[in-house]
């Protein structure tokens, strides 16, 4: 048995070496794709918020004139790209990353700082802090400024504020001509009235040279005329753009990772369970194969084992009729009268050794005779009184008291077999009595169809340890006993598909139990 283990071991190990590395390979690569989908989806935020980048970039680049931005058309041009599920929030940037304009929600100070690496990612948002990517210079400004920055300034004030003397000295705009809201000095149409084409006009041609000329005292850079030029230069200073900071949702990047998790997680479970299903139904297989081998073997051994049972039957069987022989010899010189006293006390050694020598045989014979059970109808009554009418002489001797139920039910089984396993039981139970002990059989209906058969006694009883020893053969507690009578009994009750055990009596002795017996049909 340890060396088909052994060969099974051997046999099943590269097999489960195999399917663990398949397994392994498997696990890794669900991992590393779950790594390439989440670096995917990490890469498709961060595409997007570029995405978002240029058109913020395109709204600036669109909405400002000579480095002049409103605050108000900026802020509402960007309220469109506020998602809840993508855009959170956006910001503008000067100089010193202090916000300038903003939509969406308020912009933590503290994330912006803490962005050093332009991308800071959170458990439900994502920041990223990047240069605006247009040209943010506005052109040379005044006292030879250049590169400019684009200026964000708030809305214009309404026309009926703008009718009034300026604060800079330059002339409000005249009746009836809308205030610029672009900053650009407004474009007058005149003639003069020395040129050739006045002179035409006022005769009546039509043909007239116009010249365009510029309000004097009107700012040549991109300052709006509203605003005075000191406050220019501070909004420039601290409303110039050099940076955009955008806050996205994270929400459909986790999601997406969530979802690609649990289906690696369901491949992983499948490969798993495929990996052990192949590996049980490899060891299965193997157990199966090694079966195989050894019931052939054991066929074989059955069938040699067999043989040899047939033989040694025969063996017994021939042994026996020399026996006999010795047996009627020692007995006739027993007889003889003028035979020595010592020679016929040998003769009766002679005969007790043969008689159990062929008891012995006999027991032999009887263990190895094949069972074939031919059921029928038995009262269990009569075959009791003919077992206790062949061990008359036996409880006589020893006084022993059996008591035996006047009705005892009919059962199907083969009466000689039957016989014989009562008449094992009892004299096994009259040797294991006292003198003047006690022997009782018993039967009781189980269940409508069932019977139990009982045989109790009060000897010295089985040991606990011995309880199922006793049956095997050649297992004796007895000095004369043979150690095959109880085996012959399991080897009857066996055949007729009955159990037998043996139990303790208390307070003193044993119970050797039959059940599953079966009422014999009345029909």
């Amino acid at each position: 048995m340890l060396r088909f283990s052994a060969t099974m071991i051997r046999r099943t190990q590269p097999v489960y070496g195999l399917l663990f590395a398949v397994w392994c390979l498997i696990v890794v690569w669900q991992v590393v794709e779950h790594h390439r989908v989440q670096a995917s989806a990490r890469a498709a935020v961060t595409d997007r918020s570029k995405y978002i980048a240029d058109i913020t970039s395109s709204v600036i680049g669109s909405a400002s004139f000579r480095g002049i931005l409103f605050q108000d058309r900026l802020e509402s041009a960007l309220n469109r790209l506020v998602k809840p599920d993508e855009l959170i929030s956006a910001a503008l940037l000067n100089a010193t990353n202090e916000v300038v304009a903003s939509v969406g929600a308020p912009i933590d100070p503290d994330a912006i700082r803490a962005t050093r690496d332009r991308e800071l990612w959170s458990e439900r948002t994502v920041t990223f802090v990047k240069p605006v990517p247009v040209d943010l210079s506005a052109g040379p400004g005044p006292a030879g400024e250049t590169n400019r920055p684009i200026t964000i300034v708030p809305a214009p004030p309404r026309r009926e504020s703008l009718r009034g003397p300026r604060e800079d000295g330059c002339p409000p705009p005249p009746p009836g001509e809308p205030p610029p809201e672009d900053g650009r000095p407004p474009l007058h149409l005149s003639t003069s009235s020395n040129s050739p084409a006045a002179a035409n006009f006022s005769a009546g041609e039509t043909t007239a040279t116009n010249r365009i000329e510029r309000r004097p005292g009107r700012p040549r850079s991109g300052r709006p005329w509203w605003i005075p030029e000191e406050e220019f230069k501070t909004l420039v200073e601290k409303r110039g753009l050099h940076g955009l900071i955008l806050v996205m949702s994270t929400e459909a990047y986790y999601r997406t990772c969530a979802q690609d998790l649990w289906l690696r997680c369901i491949i992983g479970c499948f490969a798993s369970i495929a990996v052990v299903g192949l590996g049980l139904a490899w060891r299965n297989q193997a157990k199966s194969s090694e079966l195989q081998v050894r019931l052939v073997r054991a066929s074989e051994l059955n069938t040699h084992l067999k043989e040899m049972n047939l033989a040694a039957a025969g063996l017994a069987h021939e042994t026996r009729n020399p026996l006999n022989i010795i047996r009627g010899l020692a007995q006739m010189i027993s007889k003889q009268k003028d035979a020595p006293t010592e020679v016929r006390s040998r003769s009766r050694e002679i005969i007790d050794e043969t008689d159990r020598v062929t008891a012995q045989l006999n027991e032999f014979i009887n263990y190895s005779r094949p069972r074939e059970v031919r059921r029928s109808a038995v009262s269990l009554g009569l075959v009791v009184g003919e077992v206790v009418r062949a061990l008359g002489y036996d409880l006589e001797e020893k006084c022993v008291r059996l008591r035996v139920p006047e009705a005892l039910p009919v059962i199907e089984a083969d009466e000689p077999l039957l016989r014989q396993a009562l008449f094992n039981l009892l004299i096994n139970a009259v040797q294991a009595v006292e003198r003047g002990g006690d022997i009782e059989v018993a039967a009781w209906k189980e269940n409508s169809q069932g019977v139990i058969l009982e045989v109790r006694d009060n000897g010295p009883g089985v040991p606990e340890e011995q309880r199922l020893e006793i049956f095997k053969p050649y297992f004796t507690t007895h000095q004369k006993g043979t150690g095959l009578g109880l085996a012959v009994v399991q080897q009857i009750v066996l055949a007729h598909g009955w159990e037998i055990e043996c139990r303790s009596n208390e307070p003193r002795g044993a119970i050797f139990r039959i059940t599953h017996l079966r009422l014999a049909s009345t029909s």
